[in-house]
């Protein structure tokens, strides 16, 4: 069908509770300086008693569906790309659905780490592209503080909670580019041992043992990770820009997932563009995983610095591992 995909609202939700570096240096062994120097991290949210996922998802995507001027009764489609599900099963984004009173809404999560928006936001779009549904909430959302080992010091300050969203709507096709085009999605599945949770599912399920072993805390090999997100960022977002017939000096953003800022500025520097134009946030949010690339689309947003026509492309790389990149022109 000719439909365009427009995103046209987007809201998040971060906790109140901050944790600076300085907060980190008081159980494990690290300073502001140590943690500044290799991840670009100042400070991050944690949720407090009370706050789920959930709550912070149906929270951003109020604000997505106010800027929208639609009503939770409109939507037809939630997905919630998330690592950090309030349970095995039922999905989150069913207690989101309950949450908003999106009563006619479809509802499922995608789990695809740190690409997991991008994922999602492929999914939905197709969707909406095939007539099935005119309307579409994917929020990224993450309880990340309750996957980390604060005794590990290279991995226990990387991260931050939050939660971010954006309401897409499916309209006639106009007769210029705009709108959610263009995706490149991937994985190799050799390199799970790199990123991982190894207890918690139905291969290691809860026991005394994998809690005494801390084996529901992220495992992570930081250099290998680091190698290889920053060749595959680039790729796939050369990828998906040639996909959509241009070149990377033509691209007016890349909004990349905010791992870590020496992964992103590397990224930009192979992509051959000025910073400016790959912003970053992780000083002020840590990496908040599936809710990155979300939270600093809003930010910008709402900041007025997307402008209708802008030519964007976001980009991630995550655990699976997985990476994802798509193309978008913003407003109409």
């Amino acid at each position: 069908m000719d439909i365009d995909v427009i995103v046209r609202g987007t809201g998040r939700f971060v906790p109140e509770r901050v944790l600076t570096n300085d907060d980190f240096a008081q159980v494990v062994e690290t300073s502001d300086e140590w943690i500044t120097a290799r991840t670009g991290i100042k400070i991050r949210h944690f949720v407090s008693p009370g706050e789920t996922n959930s709550l912070m998802a149906a929270a951003a995507a109020r604000q997505a569906l106010e800027m929208a001027g639609a009503e939770p009764s409109d939507v037809e489609l939630i997905i919630v790309p998330t690592v950090t599900a309030e349970r095995i099963f039922p999905a989150t984004a069913s207690i989101v659905q309950a949450r908003l009173g999106a009563t006619k809404a479809a509802c499922l999560d995608m789990v695809a780490a740190c690409s997991g928006f991008i994922y999602a936001l492929s999914a939905a779009t197709a969707w909406l592209r095939s007539g099935e549904y005119k309307n579409a909430l994917v929020i990224g959302s993450e309880v990340m503080s309750a996957l980390e080992n604060f005794t590990d010091r290279n991995v226990c300050v990387l991260f931050g909670d939050a939660a971010a969203a954006v309401y897409l709507q499916a309209e006639p096709r106009a007769d210029r580019e705009r709108g959610v085009l263009h995706f490149d999605l991937g994985s190799d599945g050799t390199l799970v041992p790199l990123l991982y949770q190894k207890a918690g599912g139905s291969a290691h399920p809860p026991t005394f043992t994998t809690v005494l072993n801390e084996e529901h805390f992220i495992t992570m090999q930081g250099q290998e990770v680091f190698k290889r997100a920053v060749r595959k960022m680039d790729e796939t977002a050369r990828t998906v820009v040639a996909k959509a017939g241009h070149t990377p000096d033509e691209i007016d953003w890349f909004i990349a997932h905010q791992a870590n800022s020496r992964i992103v500025e590397a990224a930009g520097r192979r992509l051959g563009v000025p910073p400016e134009k790959v912003p970053i946030n992780i000083d002020h949010f840590g990496n908040t995983t599936s809710a990155s690339i979300p939270l600093l689309l809003d930010e910008l947003n709402r900041e007025g610095k997307l402008k209708a026509g802008h030519k964007v492309v976001l980009f991630a790389f995550g655990a699976g591992l997985t990476w994802a990149s798509a193309y978008l022109v913003w407003g109409d």
